[in-house]
This record gives structure tokens, sequence and C-alpha cells, in this order.
């Protein structure tokens, strides 16, 4: 499933429009991203938990060059998968 298929999904069982489904939409990833972005952590019962993991700088060779270059520190978002979910899954 896909943004738009979320869009178009949320408009059917709600009865919305779908330019009211896609605002909804945007404002829950919106949320998302800015409380990601300040470090913050999302948790959604029975579904799982979204948090910002730091990695430190290090060194990684080119293996085109077989040069070494320094990758920078970064912060990727991860998602932790909640108990229910895992079980639905696997089912």
């Amino acid at each position: 499933m896909n943004k738009s298929d979320l869009v178009a999904t949320l408009g059917d069982k709600k009865s919305l429009t779908e330019k009211q489904a896609m605002e909804i939409v945007n404002l829950v990833f919106n949320g998302f991203s800015e409380t990601l972005k300040k470090g913050g952590r999302i948790e959604i019962r029975n579904f799982g938990i979204f948090t910002v993991r730091k990695y430190k700088a290090y060194k990684r060779m080119n293996s085109k060059t077989g040069k070494f270059i320094k990758v920078k520190p970064k912060r990727l978002p991860h998602f932790k998968a909640g108990r229910e979910l895992k079980n639905m899954v696997n089912c």
C-alpha cells in the first residue's frame, strides 16, 4: 500500500473527499516527521514504535578507488514492530 492507496481507503471507509483524506494523511505524516526530527519517539500501541537512531562518523573504503573516505555522523529513522503486529503477520 502506498500513500495514494491509503488516501483512497480512508476516503472510502469514512465517506471523505479525496482532498479531506489527503489532508488527514498529510497531518499524520507531518506530525510523525516533526516528532522524529526533534528526536522524539512515536509509540502506537499494538502496532510499533518509531524512533531515531544516531550513528557515529566512520571510515569506509571506496571499492572503486581503494581509498578510505569519511562518512559523516547521521540520524536515521527506525521502526520496531509491536507484538500484536508481529502475530498478525505470522498467522
